[in-house]
């Protein structure tokens, strides 16, 4: 059993189901992220691990202690909050101090602790600021430092970098993960961002309207989502989608056809899906091509130009495509000469995209590395 096990869990509020009996399993040391759209129920399940709200059913387990009935202090673990929850009156050793105070832990001993976590977090000159005269960023290490005092279980992480600028942001990014490799900590943090998520998680767990849709590591979420959800949901910017039709496939090749009546060929085993089967062919947009129309070996679309960012190391250029909802989207390295206003040729490397059945599934991919076009225009 994992370390911290979850099991047929349900949570309601009134007649309003949340969450739909989630199953899932967090091993010992393991940084699971939980991510997915506002409203999706990854800050409602973290608040049921920590004991903030009242399981309706099903039990959450943590080390061989079932823990759904426990009030929060017993639970051995220690949240971080994305308000940072400091006492505005309190010096920040009075604020690591109190929770420890309250459980009557001995004086020495609290010091022993507040001084460890004040050095592990790099802030034992501001030991004696309130929280008024603290940064950001300090006021987010204090929080953590709370938590870490209490030596818990599992640390419970919701939304903690939100309210940080940017460069805050990839710090804190940096201490979370340091953090995690030197107390071995089980770390469960719920994150809307796509880059906290990718960089920072040993897995990442995508919750999407109260259901899990896919637990893994990031790369083999980003390389092989299981559906069309998660493959839009994982990525920035988020993967193209284009509507076809299936025209046949064995256990190595699809050929689809695209609404403009292109052909493309694509990577996949889709011998699952029926000919003439509606399709959705998915491509990320820093694999598909700004090509020319003579560049052979690859699928092709074509499009009028409407908007061109040119950001320094890499270009967005966003393509209008006949028959297709809304804009693809193309990502260049560098600096490009494309113009609005200009037909484009936009290739699909077939080894690199996605193949998905009319209920959002997603078929095997053959594809792994990139191709030789893709590596040759980045």
């Amino acid at each position: 059993m994992a370390y911290v096990q979850i099991d047929s869990l349900v949570k309601s509020f009134g007649d309003t189901e949340i969450l739909h009996g989630i199953g899932l399993g967090i091993e010992k040391e393991e940084f699971a992220v939980f991510v997915g759209p506002s409203g999706c129920g990854k800050t409602t399940l973290l608040r049921l691990i920590a004991g903030l709200e009242e399981v309706t059913s099903g039990s959450i387990r943590i080390g061989d202690q079932r823990v759904d009935k426990l009030p929060p202090a017993k639970r051995g673990v220690a949240m971080v909050f994305q308000n940072y929850a400091l006492y505005p009156h309190m010096s920040v050793y009075e604020n690591m101090a109190f929770g420890l105070r309250i459980a009557k832990v001995a004086k020495a001993l609290i010091q022993g602790r507040v001084k460890e976590a004040a050095g592990i977090l790099q802030i034992g000159e501001l030991l004696e600021r309130k929280p008024r005269a603290l940064s950001g960023g300090q006021r987010q290490r204090v929080a953590i430092g709370l938590a870490i005092v209490r030596e818990p279980k599992v640390f419970l992480f919701d939304e903690p970098l939100s309210n940080l600028d940017a460069a805050l942001r990839v710090q804190m990014r940096i201490e979370i993960a340091k953090l995690h490799r030197d107390l071995k900590a089980t770390i469960i943090y719920v994150t809307h961002d796509q880059i906290e998520a990718m960089t920072m998680a040993s897995r990442i767990v995508v919750l999407n309207a109260g259901v899990i849709e896919q637990v893994g590591a990031p790369l083999e979420l980003y390389h092989h989502p299981a559906n069309k959800f998660v493959a839009g949901f994982i990525g920035s910017p988020k993967m193209n989608f284009l509507p076809g039709t299936l025209l046949s496939a064995d256990a190595k090749t699809a050929r689809v056809a695209l609404r403009d009546g292109t052909e493309i060929e694509i990577a996949t085993d889709a011998t699952r899906g029926a000919a003439g089967s509606e399709v959705t062919v998915g491509i990320r947009p820093e694999h598909m091509l700004h090509v020319s129309d003579a560049t052979p070996g690859v699928g092709r679309v074509r499009g009028e130009v409407i908007l061109v960012e040119n950001l320094g190391e890499s270009a967005l250029i966003y393509v209008r495509i006949p028959d297709i909802e809304g804009l693809t989207l193309c990502r260049v390295e560098g600096m490009t000469s494309v113009k609005e206003g200009e037909t484009v040729s936009l290739g699909l490397p077939a080894d690199v995209a996605h193949l998905f059945d009319a209920d959002g599934k997603s078929f095997p991919r053959k594809g792994g590395a990139l191709s030789d076009l893709a590596r040759r225009a980045s």
